[in-house]
C-alpha cells in the first residue's frame, strides 16, 4: 500500500483554510497513486485550540468540515485529526480524535487516550480521554492508529513513565502490524533527535514499521517543526519530510521504501529556522503584515530584526533607532548599517526631548532625591512609547528584543523595552544569541562586526555595561538553565560548576523576584525544553527562598 504523509501548517479556527489544504494534499496524493494519506493531530481545527473547544459552534464547524472533506476526497482514504463530542458523563464535552474518511463519509474514529498535562500541555482541561482503542483494516493491513502522546509512554524508552497504560502496546498485542501516529509535537532544541529515537525504540521493540506525521508551523508561542518520519522494523528511517516547512512524502508499506527529504541538522540552523517560522506565522495569523523593531546597535535587536526580515521580507520590517543621552555614536551607526544590510526601512527618532520633558515634569516631585534607576527607566519607556505610537499609526506589530537571560533576571523595563506583541528571542539565552548571530553572518554578513564584538550595554547611563549588574553571561546562562529547566537547587548548581554559592543565590533571587515582569511580557517563541510563559506556571506573590 502506498501511503502519504501530509505535513501541513493549519491555523486554529480556520476551518475553510485547513480543509482546503487537506483536500488539496489528498487529491495530489491520490493522483500519485496513494491509497491512504495521514494528516496531523487536530488538523481540521488547528492545534492547540485550547478553550475554543468549549464553544458549540467551534465543534460543529469542525465536524461539518470533516464531513465536507470526506465528500471531496473520494478515491483515497484520509486520516485527519478533529474534535469529536464526548459522552456527557465524562464531564467533558469533546475528545481529541482521529477520523478515517473513506467513501465520502467518516468510516472510523479513534480518540486519544493519553492526555498530557505538563509543560505547555493542558489537555485534561479540555478533552475526555478514550477508554479504549481499536484496530482498523485497510488493504490487508491491521492498522494501529494513535494520536501524539499515545506514543510517548513506551516502557523500553522511558525510565519514568507518566501513565500506567501504553496504547501502542495494547494495539500491537491486539494484532496491529503497522503503527500510525498523527501528531502536533512542538519543537525545542534536541526534540527532533529525542522523538526519532523514541519512535525507533517502538519499531525495534515490536518489530513493526512506525509512521508519524507531525504538524508544522507556529501557533502562538509554539513552533511545530514537522520532521515527519517513517521507520522500518529495525528503527531505520525509510522516509522523512522536511523540517520547518510544509511537505508531502510517500512510502510503500510492504517494500518499506519512501521519500527521504533533507532536514536541517545543525543546532543553530534549526533554532533559527524555528524562530523565523514562529515569527512569520504569529504575525500573519494575527492579521498583521508589517513589524517594527527598535534597533539599538546591540546584538539582541540585530538578531530580532534579521529574523523578522527573513520571516516577512525586508519590505515589511521597520527598524527604529532611538538614540538618547548616553547612546554612543557607534551604536547609532551600527543600527543604520544593519538596516542598510537587511534592506529594511530605517527611522531615527531621538528621545532626548522626551526625557528632558519628563525630567522637568517630575522635577518638583523628585526634588532633593539622587538620580537612580528611575531616570534610566524613563529613557526605556520613552522608547517604548515611540514604538507603540508607530505601531498604532502604521498598523504594524512591535517585536520586542529581550533575550531569555535578561527576562530571567528582570534586566528589562516594564512598558519600556518589554513593549510589543511578540517577544521573538525571549527563550534564547544571551550566549545562544551570539551563536545565532554568527550563524546568520556565516550565510550572509548582515550584522556589523562591531555589534558582535562590543561589550553588551543598555546605554542608559555613562559607561554602563551589563557586567556592572550581571555575572558573565556564560555563568548566568548556566545557572538559568540549571535552575529553570533542570530544577536544580542552588547548592547543586554551585557545587557542580564550582560557582560561588552567594552568586548563585543572588541570581536565583533575581529570577524569583522578576516573575511579575515575566507574566506581563509579550508571548515568546518556545525553543527550549522549559520556556518562560504558560508552560511554567508559578505564582507571583510567593516566598522565593523555597
Amino acid at each position: 500500500m502506498k501511503i502519504a504523509l501530509g505535513q501541513i501548517n493549519p491555523t486554529v479556527g480556520d476551518f475553510a483554510g485547513n480543509s482546503a489544504k487537506i483536500i488539496e494534499y489528498s487529491r495530489t496524493a491520490k493522483s500519485a497513486g496513494a491509497e491512504l494519506i495521514l494528516f496531523p493531530e487536530l488538523a481540521v481545527c488547528g492545534y492547540p485550540p485550547r478553550d475554543l473547544v468549549e464553544r458549540g459552534t467551534f465543534v460543529s464547524h469542525n465536524l461539518q468540515s470533516a464531513n465536507q472533506i470526506a465528500v471531496q476526497t473520494s478515491g483515497i482514504a484520509v486520516i485527519c485529526g478533529l474534535v469529536t463530542r464526548a459522552d456527557p458523563a465524562t464531564g467533558k464535552s469533546v475528545m481529541n480524535s482521529a477520523a478515517l474518511l473513506q467513501n465520502g463519509q467518516i468510516a472510523f474514529v479513534q480518540s486519544k487516550m493519553l492526555l498530557p498535562t505538563y509543560d505547555v500541555f493542558d489537555e485534561m482541561r479540555n478533552f475526555a480521554p478514550a477508554r479504549s482503542q481499536q484496530l482498523f483494516r485497510l488493504s490487508g493491513k491491521q492498522l494501529a492508529l494513535t494520536i501524539c502522546e499515545d506514543a510517548w509512554n513506551d516502557k523500553h524508552f522511558w525510565n519514568d513513565r507518566r501513565y500506567d497504560f501504553d496504547p501502542i502496546e495494547a494495539l500491537v498485542q491486539a494484532g496491529g502490524d503497522l503503527v500510525l501516529n498523527i501528531s502536533a509535537s512542538p519543537f525545542w532544541a534536541g526534540k527532533r533527535d529525542l522523538r526519532r529515537e523514541m519512535l525507533a525504540t517502538i519499531a525495534r521493540n515490536y518489530k513493526l514499521p512506525v509512521a508519524m506525521v507531525n504538524q508544522v508551523g507556529g501557533n502562538d508561542s509554539l513552533v511545530f517543526d514537522g520532521s515527519s518520519l517513517v521507520l522500518n522494523a529495525e528503527g531505520d528511517v525509510i522516509a522523512q519530510a522536511k523540517s520547518f516547512e510544509e511537505d508531502l512524502i510517500y512510502f510503500d508499506s510492504d517494500q518499506l521504501r519512501g521519500d527521504v527529504h533533507t532536514q536541517i541538522q545543525r543546532e543553530e540552523a534549526g533554532i533559527y529556522a524555528a524562530l523565523v517560522l514562529g515569527t512569520r506565522d504569529y504575525v500573519r495569523k494575527c492579521g498583521f503584515t508589517q513589524v517594527i523593531v527598535g534597533i539599538s546597535g546591540g546584538i539582541d535587536s540585530a538578531l530580532t530584526a534579521t529574523i523578522a526580515a527573513d520571516a516577512l521580507g525586508a519590505q515589511n520590517v521597520i527598524g527604529v533607532a532611538m538614540p538618547g543621552p548616553y547612546s554612543s555614536a557607534g551604536s547609532v551607526e551600527d543600527a543604520e548599517a544593519l538596516a542598510t544590510n537587511l534592506g529594511i526601512r530605517f527611522e531615527r527618532l531621538c528621545i532626548n526631548g522626551i526625557v528632558a520633558a519628563a525630567g522637568k515634569t517630575l522635577g518638583q516631585a523628585f526634588a532633593g532625591l539622587p538620580e537612580d534607576q528611575t531616570e534610566e527607566n524613563i529613557q526605556s519607556r520613552a522608547r517604548g512609547m515611540l514604538l507603540m505610537a508607530l505601531s498604532n499609526k502604521f498598523k504594524a506589530l512591535v517585536l520586542s528584543t529581550g533575550n531569555k537571560s535578561e527576562l530571567g533576571v528582570g534586566y528589562c523595563t516594564l512598558y519600556g523595552d518589554m513593549v510589543g506583541g511578540l517577544a521573538v528571542i525571549s527563550d534564547v539565552p544571551k550566549t545562544m544569541v551570539s551563536r545565532l548571530s554568527r550563524y546568520v553572518n556565516s550565510r550572509r554578513p548582515v550584522i556589523p562586526v562591531s555589534t558582535l564584538e562590543k561589550p553588551p550595554s543598555a546605554e542608559l547611563r555613562a559607561n554602563q555595561k551589563d557586567s556592572d549588574t550581571l555575572p558573565p553571561y556564560e555563568v548566568l546562562d548556566t545557572i538559568l538553565e540549571d535552575y529553570v529547566e533542570e530544577l536544580r537547587t542552588e547548592d547543586e548548581i554551585a557545587a557542580s560548576h564550582g560557582y560561588d554559592l552567594d552568586l548563585v543565590k543572588r541570581v536565583i533571587r533575581m529570577i524569583e523576584g522578576s516573575e511579575y515582569k515575566r507574566q506581563q511580557a509579550a508571548p515568546g517563541l518556545k525553543i527550549s525544553a522549559k520556556a518562560f510563559g504558560y508552560g511554567r506556571r508559578l505564582p507571583i506573590a510567593a516566598k522565593s527562598d523555597l
